[in-house]
């Protein structure tokens, strides 16, 4: 006898869903800087890097600082210029991009262009002119949307602006050593990414920025100090010391200062930074493939060692070169910085990169 199968039983109705949650409002949070990378490992190694190489950056500062500067700068000047460009052109990407990018690369060619001139009051009005346009062009780019601060800065910048151009020497000098400073702010914005000890990272770095050369001008270390002068010492003494403070001992205390910076400035970008914030390179190595990997250390030592060669033959042409190439590592870190304070970043909660035009791309 057949055995009946009971019906299946329907299938339970599904449980009414909830309604959709309405799509997040756009994030009215001011932008922050770019998301800080990987946290490193112990920091005891670079620490321990950046005080052995600050002692005996101020032992040959305080014994042959002609001889830093100028054997530094041939060593290590065209070399640290790649890496640097490497690092900005990386970890800012979306700062560096678009219609500013294209406006900043004009501006810093004719300020190269000012500086293959013959020296003159002319060339140097025209670098002073083209160096605040590439800082109004930041402020603008970076502060669009916020017309009362626009203006603030616009006028901040007309009235430095005369400045420069009412007394160049002390405008050059000011800049030849605020370059060498500028590493602190980037070092700053690295040590984000530490879990800890960021303050004694800090502290470090605002040692040898600061203390040292601190120490330097106020002629505590003048019985350490070389005593030598005449020749390059003079000349180079004149060019890093305001005029109205140059004197025998006070030319070269500044000497020594741009010697040690110098050094410390070049251990940043290329030892540090290469080292440990290796993501940095390999933004710039998506950005530009041509570059990648080895090839940038190639060209910068290989380009080091020609001006190394033009400074044994003729220190002065190899030094103009080298102060022309110079600029565009120079003075595109300025712009980036400032637009970075001005608020050109991630935004905070949408974990969105902001690029200078405005638009959001993926971190």
């Amino acid at each position: 006898m057949a055995t009946e199968v009971a019906p299946a039983a329907p299938p339970a109705p599904a449980p009414p869903q909830p309604p959709a949650a309405p799509p997040a409002p756009a994030s009215t949070a001011p932008p922050v800087w770019p998301a800080p990378g990987a946290a490193p490992g112990p920091a005891a190694a670079p620490l321990a890097g950046f005080v052995l190489s600050a002692v005996l950056a101020l032992a040959l500062a305080l014994r042959a600082p002609t001889g830093l500067a100028v054997l530094g700068l041939a060593a290590f000047g065209l070399l640290h210029n790649v890496l640097e460009l490497r690092y900005v052109a990386g970890r800012f990407a979306a700062v560096l991009a678009g219609p500013l990018l294209r406006l900043l690369l004009v501006l810093v060619t004719g300020i190269v262009l000012c500086r293959l001139l013959p020296p003159s009051r002319a060339s140097q009005s025209a670098e002073i002119l083209l160096a605040y346009g590439l800082l109004a062009a930041a402020c603008r780019y970076g502060l669009r949307g916020r017309p009362r601060l626009l203006a603030g800065s616009a006028v901040l910048l007309v009235g430095a602006g005369a400045a420069s151009l009412a007394f160049p020497a002390y405008h050059f000098v000011v800049l030849a050593h605020l370059h060498n400073v500028v590493p602190l702010l980037f070092l700053a914005e690295w040590s984000r990414r530490l879990p800890r000890g960021r303050a004694v990272f800090l502290a470090v770095q605002c040692g040898w920025v600061l203390v040292v050369p601190a120490l330097l001008l106020s002629g505590l270390l003048d019985g350490l100090l070389s005593r030598r002068s005449g020749g390059w010492t003079d000349r180079l003494a004149a060019a890093y010391t305001p005029p109205a403070w140059l004197t025998p001992e006070a030319g070269l205390r500044f000497l020594a200062v741009f010697a040690f910076l110098q050094t410390m400035h070049c251990v940043v970008w290329v030892w540090f930074l290469p080292r440990y914030a290796p993501e940095a390179a390999e933004r710039f190595d998506a950005r530009v493939p041509a570059l990648r990997g080895v090839r940038a250390w190639l060209l910068g030592a290989g380009a080091g060692v020609l001006l190394a060669l033009l400074f044994a033959v003729d220190y002065a042409q190899g030094r103009s070169l080298y102060a022309a190439l110079a600029s565009y590592h120079a003075y595109l870190e300025f712009p980036v910085l400032l637009m970075l304070v001005l608020g050109v970043g991630v935004d905070a909660r949408t974990g969105t990169e902001r690029s200078a035009g405005g638009a959001e791309v993926n971190v």
